[in-house]
């Protein structure tokens, strides 16, 4: 009786939403005027702002080095044999027939450089959201000329966290499998524990489920692990001559029984599509496998903006800011020390440059309020100082303001480098205050039922960066500045971890922070989710909150009892 009444009260709460979504579709938004920040560079600012800009330009330039590294995937030889010998496309070739143009969101495109076991280009994987057909989809599509497409344990946290923005943002999945399975030296990081491979085709089911559409094409290898990926899909299309899904390779069948057997034979499209059922789709060339892949979307149960609505959406998105993006190269503070005020940045980012502050005169380290990007709504928590006590408490009363109405948030995150020293009982009172208010905002933040997104514009540092929705605060998404820093402390700042007088330890652990904490260091590990460079944050924003609005445009988003399953 008593599960009958929650189901009863979980099915009335489910039609009250899509009822409210319906409304909101017909009725049109509040118009809202906001205050416009005027904030041009003064004469003071400007030996800061030419220091920022001198250290913005370096960092730009090795980031787009390491760009054009992953770029070459596995170098020109593997790239020759992909193409000439395996007459296979290209990854990014591939996304260019997929996706209706190139201007996708690609995520974490520096995973899996200078690891410990090696240089991993892009973690061997392109993950990232595009539109197919109008509509944002997320794919994963394997680089087999990085290692032949084996799996690293860094490639599977890249596809795991490709998997977990699907599943926070109702994304239709595409798997593009090209893959040589586990890279078996490391089976340890890769194959046992809760998060590592097997997870995969967990969160393909748990998503099917869900009615997250999961669609895989098969244009390469599939061997082992890499087998269930499509297997596991709710619609397959199998390039011929090209495809193959199976668990052992010809070589192993012959050590086992002697028989001698082709890859076609074995496991090739014509058997998977004529015998065993395992394939929806036949295509004799990459090119019609992408056709059918696009039309497969097609068949999704989503309602698109028609054009009338789309026009009206531009028009409320085409107020640019006052102020070039270009300046936010000056504004992107080298150090915490380099720091310019944030609603400076903010008037770079937002709509027509106009932000509604909220407590604006109480606890100015913390500035809050509301402004539109691209005609979004959303709600801006951004560092402009210490974390107070009261800035905590101003934090906390924003961010559950913004939950109680449905607003968006986004955290640009430049927390103090080290923690308050205690140095008396007054400050050791004051401080353990500061922790109270500090506790009431990170939980606001980690229950807050709205969308997140962090752009760390400078240091990501200590428990502050846990109030500001760092990465263990589940933001949907979590981007960087070039010019960040994540780590416990700021380098330089060693002293306040450790006991007096430790000199040559302090001196070591400060050369290990300025070393681990640099933001390319923390891309290639996937502590988040890309480097953005500063002039393309307000576009990588306004293409963030298309991607987690869309999912209101699903019209059936019930879970089912099971999934769909192949024969």
């Amino acid at each position: 009786m008593h599960r009958s009444i929650i189901r009863f009260a979980e099915q009335h709460w489910q039609c009250s939403v899509r009822c409210m979504s319906s409304t909101a579709r017909e009725r049109k938004v509040l118009r809202s005027v906001f205050p416009v920040l005027d904030l041009p560079l003064h004469p003071i600012q400007r030996h800061v702002y030419e220091a920022n800009l001198r250290h913005s330009i370096a960092l730009h330039k090795k980031y787009f080095e390491l760009k054009e590294k992953v770029r070459k995937g596995g170098g020109e030889s593997a790239i020759a044999r992909h193409t000439q010998r395996n007459r296979k496309l290209l990854v990014r070739d591939r996304l260019h027939l997929l996706l209706d143009d190139d201007d996708f969101l690609e995520l974490s495109p520096l995973a899996g450089l200078s690891l410990p076991y090696g240089d991993i280009p892009s973690a061997g994987c392109l993950t990232g959201i595009g539109r197919i057909k109008g509509l944002w989809c997320l794919f994963i599509a394997n680089d087999a000329t990085v290692k032949g497409g084996t799996a690293y344990p860094i490639t599977i946290k890249k596809q795991l966290r490709a998997q977990e923005i699907a599943f926070q943002n109702r994304l239709p999945c595409i798997y593009l499998v090209d893959s040589g399975g586990a890279f078996l030296p490391l089976q340890s990081e890769i194959f046992p524990d809760k998060n590592q491979g097997g997870s995969t085709f967990y969160n393909e089911a748990i998503m099917s489920a869900m009615k997250i559409p999961q669609v895989a094409v098969v244009c390469g290898s599939c061997t082992a692990g890499g087998a269930y990926v499509p297997m596991m899909a709710e619609e397959v299309v199998m390039v011929h001559g090209m495809g193959t899904i199976f668990l052992a390779g010809p070589p192993l069948v012959k050590a086992a029984t002697g028989e001698e057997v082709t890859l076609e034979e074995l496991g090739g499209a014509s058997l998977h599509a004529e015998v065993s059922g395992c394939v929806d789709h036949f295509a004799w060339e990459e090119k019609e496998a992408f056709d059918y892949t696009r039309n497969i979307i097609s068949t999704l149960n989503f309602q698109l903006p028609d054009e009338e609505e789309e026009e009206g959406m531009k028009r409320e998105a085409g107020e640019e800011p006052l102020f070039s993006s270009e300046e936010l190269l000056g504004l992107a503070p080298q150090s915490y020390g380099h720091t310019l005020d944030v609603k400076m940045i903010i008037s770079r980012l937002t709509d027509g440059s106009r932000f509604q502050e909220f407590k604006a005169r109480y606890a100015t380290t913390l500035v809050t309020g509301f402004a539109k990007i691209h005609g979004h709504l959303v709600g801006i928590v951004a560092n402009n100082g210490v974390l107070s006590y009261g800035a905590a408490l101003k934090g906390s009363h924003f961010v559950q303001l913004c939950d109680q109405r449905d607003v968006p948030l986004i955290f640009l995150q430049n927390t103090a480098p080290a923690a308050a020293l205690t140095l008396s009982t007054e400050q050791a009172a004051a401080n353990s205050n500061c922790l109270k208010a500090q506790g009431s905002m990170m939980s606001a933040v980690a229950c807050a039922s709205v969308p997140k997104i962090t752009v760390v514009i400078g240091g990501c540092h200590g428990a502050d960066s846990y109030a500001m929705c760092g990465r263990a605060f589940d933001p949907n998404f979590l981007f960087l500045w070039p010019n960040a820093r994540v780590s416990l402390t700021a380098p330089g700042h060693a002293a306040s971890l450790l006991p007096p007088d430790e000199v040559q330890q302090e001196e070591n652990l400060n050369e290990r922070l300025k070393e681990e904490s640099s933001a390319f260091f923390s891309s290639s590990r996937m502590w988040d989710d890309g480097v953005v460079l500063p002039q393309d944050t307000r576009k990588v924003l306004r293409d963030s909150l298309d991607i987690i609005k869309q999912q209101r445009r699903q019209l059936s988003t019930e879970k089912q009892r099971s999934v769909v399953l192949r024969l």
